[in-house]
């Protein structure tokens, strides 16, 4: 069950138990649309099997949001309006006009909805309550958003903010390629995007491609940033870094799965979990310190409570 997307938070207030987020939770459980909703959100056991919505591996939690999403093609909704509008033109003697075809459209999405297929997707996130950390496995902040905002709504008296560090991931890494010293825990791969400012946003990639430094020097001497750039963390694990902070396309290694086979238990998913948080708390500080640190400016927006209205921190 190893993350494949990381999108970190700093805790700045968390005071509830497992058993009290499990209750909460529990308020906010996820249930299918109804007959003319589209899209529904809720909390789902992280565990397949388990009922619980909380799943613990001592003071590191796992969390859960599952969405249900109505199948509804436009294209399908639009084949019908036509057959209809046609119907009405020979009816009326005229063609509908705009009003009539949104209010056409609106029917027959309602018609169409209870009887549409609906598929579920989860996003999950885990909570190291012991450094402080809240660690979203989302591909992107849309994504993000919907699990921070039922986090706030469900639970009082949190409030956590984006993990921000001293230097850019953008700018950390276009020094790199430039040439200066990168940590000795890491090592760049061979996957990598510049981007030029301004209008154009003229860019260049690599994939899978050997990074010449004469090459690269180049496109950074000439107005590029890296944008993107594939890492390894002590051969254990892969990475792409985005300018934005993300982590995507995390993977462990051969020789961590190797670990991951020889340490296997009857409960395969706790000794994943394990394994992935035990050495995801070794490389986010490690990741931390490359960029700078993190970053002891003012604060960021604080969440909490049942809104996500920024407030100023107390």
């Amino acid at each position: 069950m190893w993350f494949k997307n990381l999108i970190l938070y700093r805790l700045n207030q968390w005071d509830v138990t497992p058993e009290q987020l499990k209750e909460k939770f529990s308020a906010h459980a996820l249930q299918p649309c109804s007959g003319l909703e589209m899209q529904r959100t809720g909390w789902i056991p992280p565990k397949e099997g388990e009922a619980a919505f909380v799943h613990t591996l001592g003071k590191q939690l796992l969390i859960c949001l599952g969405a249900e999403k109505k199948l509804l093609p436009a294209s399908v909704i639009n084949t019908i309006c036509k057959a209809r509008a046609l119907e009405m033109e020979e009816q009326q003697g005229y063609k509908p006009g705009r009003k009539q075809m949104k209010q056409l459209k609106e029917a027959v999405t309602d018609e169409l909805l209870p009887r549409a297929f609906a598929v579920r997707r989860r996003t999950c996130a885990w909570i190291d309550t012991a450094a402080g950390l809240l660690v979203l496995d989302a591909a992107n902040l849309a994504k993000a958003d919907e699990l921070v905002e039922l986090l706030v709504k469900s639970v009082d008296g949190i409030a956590f903010t984006p993990l921000k560090t001293e230097v850019s991931p953008s700018r950390a890494m276009t020094a790199w390629l430039a040439g200066e010293d990168l940590p000795s825990v890491f090592t760049v791969d061979r996957d990598c995007e510049l981007r030029a400012a301004g209008e154009e946003n003229a860019t260049v990639r690599y994939v899978r491609h050997t990074l010449e430094a004469e090459e690269i020097a180049r496109h950074i001497s000439g107005g590029k940033e890296v944008t993107k750039l594939a890492m390894t963390w002590y051969d254990r694990i892969s990475f792409v870094l985005h300018e934005n902070g993300q982590i995507k396309r995390l993977q462990a290694l051969d020789l961590l799965k190797e670990q991951s086979d020889s340490d296997a238990q009857d409960d395969a998913f706790d000794a994943d979990f394990a394994l992935m948080t035990g050495e995801l708390k070794k490389m986010l500080p490690a990741f931390v310190e490359a960029l700078g640190g993190e970053s002891t400016a003012a604060a960021e927006p604080h969440y909490r409570r049942s809104t996500l209205i920024p407030i100023d921190p107390e």
